[in-house]
């Protein structure tokens, strides 16, 4: 008996199935090289990472083991920035009695002749050099020795003048997640931190000038720039900016704030899309 060929619905069918199979074979092929794309950009990123942290401690250590920062105590030659009314139990007092940290900067601008101080927090890793560019990205992207570095570092504000201190003087740095340059600021809004009043003074050292300076704000906030003003058109528009930041801060530090006073700015990164920053007024300064 004769086989019967197959029936053109047959044929027809058995071509749109290989249709199929081709069309899913394409969008596997297509999946499974983006899949490859994407897993060697994170790779890429993994190791760049790695190296760049790598890099990053390898200079902290290099600074730590050559550069001594040294503990001045109070003498006649120090002055109080300005005076203030304070109660007899006020923790101020007992800040004004701490000491100020001084750095010969003289290896460091070795290193870098950007290098504008040294920033040491109290209760945080924040104990660095930092430096000043003609921009505020350079530093985003370099390290201290000024080579390409992810991780960046810590800098002032290309506005500022370190040596001629305006109203609002601004210092950043990324928070990463190493808890390497301002990656420990966040920890100024825990308890532990916090409940510690001795944490409450901030100390700069500059070519110039040694000073203690009061926190008085400290808050997280989605990424804006209004705290980053560094010119006011008047006293009244300076007391209203000082206000603001006062009554944006998360603790109450019971810090009194004029329009008199200079302040210092930490900001960095609490997320992608918010900021944390801390305020501080100058109360203590010696000049060298």
């Amino acid at each position: 008996m004769k086989k019967r060929g197959k029936t053109i619905d047959e044929k027809t069918t058995k071509v749109k199935k290989k249709g199929k199979l081709k069309k899913k074979n394409i969008v596997i092929l297509i999946i499974t090289v983006v899949c490859f794309i994407v897993l060697g950009f994170s790779g890429y990123h993994i190791v760049r990472y790695i190296k760049d942290t790598k890099e990053t401690n390898d200079i902290l250590d290099d600074i730590n083991s050559t550069v001594e920062v040294d503990d001045v105590y109070s003498d006649e030659e120090m002055s109080i920035y300005q005076d203030v009314e304070e109660p007899d139990d006020s923790p101020y007092w007992s800040y004004m009695k701490m000491s100020l940290i001084d750095v010969d900067f003289n290896e460091l601008e070795s290193i870098n002749s950007d290098t504008k101080g040294w920033i040491q927090v109290p209760g945080t890793n924040i104990n660095y050099p930092f430096a000043q560019a003609g921009d505020n990205e350079f530093y985003l992207t370099h390290t201290f020795n000024k080579s390409w570095n992810g991780n960046g570092w810590v800098f002032l504000d290309y506005r500022n003048d370190i040596n001629n201190l305006g109203r609002n003087t601004i210092i950043y740095a990324h928070g990463l997640k190493n808890k390497t340059m301002f990656g420990t600021l966040r920890n100024v809004l825990k308890e532990s931190w916090y409940g510690n009043t001795d944490n409450y003074v901030i100390k700069l050292s500059t070519k110039t000038q040694n000073s203690l300076w009061q926190v008085f704000s400290a808050y997280h906030i989605p990424t804006t720039t209004d705290y980053l003003q560094v010119n006011f058109g008047s006293d009244s528009q300076y007391k209203d900016f000082l206000n603001t930041m006062i009554s944006r801060s998360m603790i109450n530090f019971g810090t009194t704030v004029s329009e008199n006073d200079k302040i210092l700015t930490l900001s960095s990164c609490w997320s992608d899309d918010e900021k944390v920053v801390m305020h501080a007024k100058l109360i203590k300064y010696a000049n060298r």
